[in-house]
């Protein structure tokens, strides 16, 4: 909008000076003193619009730069904010990362002691079911030990009778 100003005003100077160029021309050429009032008092308007337009310009000059500087502010908060704003989500990236992998280990030392759980069980099933064979060894062997046993109470008692049998008799 400057340059676009400063351009409107350089084409208006320029016709300015072309308008007193050729007023003079006509001057020198003997115009009449009421013509020659009559552009002079133009002249004198033409003047003051052109000063107008330059102050008017001027004005929209500096009030389009205090804009611009503005904008270039708010524009520069904006990227400070969004940069911050970056800089946090990527911290909390960080530390997401970082509680996801501290989980992750956590999970494989879980899985790997769940797996050692896992072979201790089959380990201790198998040493059950030795220890069941093991107990049902010993129950029948139990078994047959107090069979052989009583076989043998009976076979004392037996023996007491025929020894209180023979005991009298020999003593007669």
């Amino acid at each position: 909008q400057l340059l676009e100003a400063r351009a409107s005003l350089s084409l208006a100077q320029a016709q300015h000076t072309l308008q007193l160029q050729q007023a003079k021309a006509q001057i020198n050429n003997m115009v009449p003193k009421k013509q020659f009032e009559q552009l002079q008092n133009t002249l004198r308007e033409e003047q003051c619009k052109t000063q107008q337009l330059q102050e008017s310009l001027q004005l929209q000059a500096e009030q389009t730069c205090r804009q611009l500087v503005r904008i270039q502010e708010e524009h520069e908060q904006l990227l400070q904010a969004a940069v911050e704003q970056a800089e946090g989500l990527e911290q909390s990236l960080r530390n997401a990362e970082a509680v996801l992998a501290e989980r992750a280990a956590q999970l494989r030392d879980a899985q790997a002691q769940l797996s050692r759980s896992k072979l201790l069980i089959e380990e201790l099933r198998g040493q059950n079911g030795r220890f069941a064979m093991a107990l049902q060894a010993a129950e029948l062997k139990q078994k047959s030990m107090e069979e052989k046993n009583q076989l043998l109470e009976e076979q004392a008692s037996a023996l007491k009778q025929l020894i209180g049998k023979i005991t009298p008799a020999s003593l007669s």
